[in-house]
């Protein structure tokens, strides 16, 4: 079933704004509001990073409708588990069926500042997050659990508050290993969009159905949610400038893995032009261009589509595409 959500960016607004827009999001039409989990935005200038564990909570008691969940948080470094699961078991029972979990390995820009972890390589952090996953899981099903893992621990440890139904874990992927894993553990995938048709068609999806296969599960056992980088105003000239504020979406996974600062994250953005600035957006002024470029996504199974705006004036962009685009996608698509 199509699902057409909005991405409220907390590296670009603060808490209470970010809460306006999104309550926004739902009186406009949209069915889901995701939020990113970072403790230190991509831009050090005009940047924000508010707490979306609490911020969630805000979110939940100002609305009455829409799923609400992390894309992403990582439940590795910065978190132990078991104060995730805490978290998401509180969030859970108090929003019962409209909560996810979403998690991903992370970057070490969010949890090397916070916490002085030399930064491992992907396995370590893979095997983590498998870890704690289980780790969060078991909290949530299971009275006095003892835990001896590689990474965690825990001593007869109690979830008291949690939903009767268990929150969905998303785990979020961009490469071939996670996507796999998505697919054999995971109640739903999540990618990001403007990386390449074959990255999606040729090694995302292949690999989350080889997860679901390896696993025993059917193919339709889980949700499959893009976020799509759109930038969409009546004036094209202004579609395009404001996907500067952006520009760190542009840089390549080497060019910006081991960056720690955001100064130095901003540096590297604003170095680059605005064709390139713009490259990971879906930038126009025409409904049916939407349409036709979020389309393929769609097609490959993609079906719960958040989309990221990334002006200033975020009222407008949710007004407008609530008006032109979102009736289309639905006609179209739905």
């Amino acid at each position: 079933m199509l699902k057409l959500g909005y991405k409220a960016s907390a590296e670009q607004f603060g808490p209470s704004e970010l809460l306006e827009f999104s309550c926004l999001a739902e009186e406009v039409g949209f069915d889901s509001v995701f939020v990113s989990d970072h403790f230190q935005p991509w831009k050090h200038t005009g940047g924000h990073a508010p707490f979306s564990f609490a911020w969630l909570a805000a979110l939940g008691a100002k609305t009455r409708r829409v799923q609400i969940g992390t894309s992403v948080a990582t439940p590795t470094f910065r978190y132990h588990p078991s104060v995730v699961a805490q978290a998401f078991g509180t969030l859970g029972a108090m929003f019962p069926e409209r909560v996810v979990l979403g998690v991903g390995t992370g970057e070490s820009l969010n949890e090397v500042p916070a916490t002085g972890v030399k930064w491992p390589g992907f396995k370590e952090r893979q095997g983590r997050l498998r870890e704690s996953i289980d780790l969060i899981r078991r909290l949530w099903t299971e009275e006095r659990v003892t835990f001896e893992g590689q990474y965690y621990r825990t001593s007869a440890a109690t979830i008291y508050d949690r939903p009767e139904k268990p929150v969905p874990i998303w785990i979020a992927a961009s490469g071939p290993t996670a996507a796999a894993m998505a697919g054999e553990i995971a109640d739903g995938f999540i990618c990001t969009s403007g990386k390449g048709d074959a990255l999606y068609r040729e090694t995302l999806l292949p690999k989350v159905d080889e997860g679901l296969k390896r696993a025993g599960r059917p193919g339709g056992t889980i949700e499959r949610m893009i976020e799509v980088k759109v930038s969409f105003d009546t004036d094209p000239k202004r579609a395009m400038e404001d996907t500067r504020h952006w520009a760190a979406l542009a840089l390549t996974p080497e060019e910006k893995m081991s960056v720690e600062d955001p100064r130095e994250m901003e540096r590297l953005a604003d170095a680059l032009p605005v064709e390139r600035a713009a490259s990971r957006w879906i930038v126009s002024s025409d409904p049916e261009e939407q349409l036709a470029q979020i389309r393929p996504y769609f097609e490959l199974g993609l079906t719960h589509l958040v989309f990221h705006a990334p002006g200033l004036d975020q009222p407008r962009f949710l007004k407008l595409y609530a008006e032109q685009v979102l009736p289309l996608l639905r006609a179209k698509l739905g």
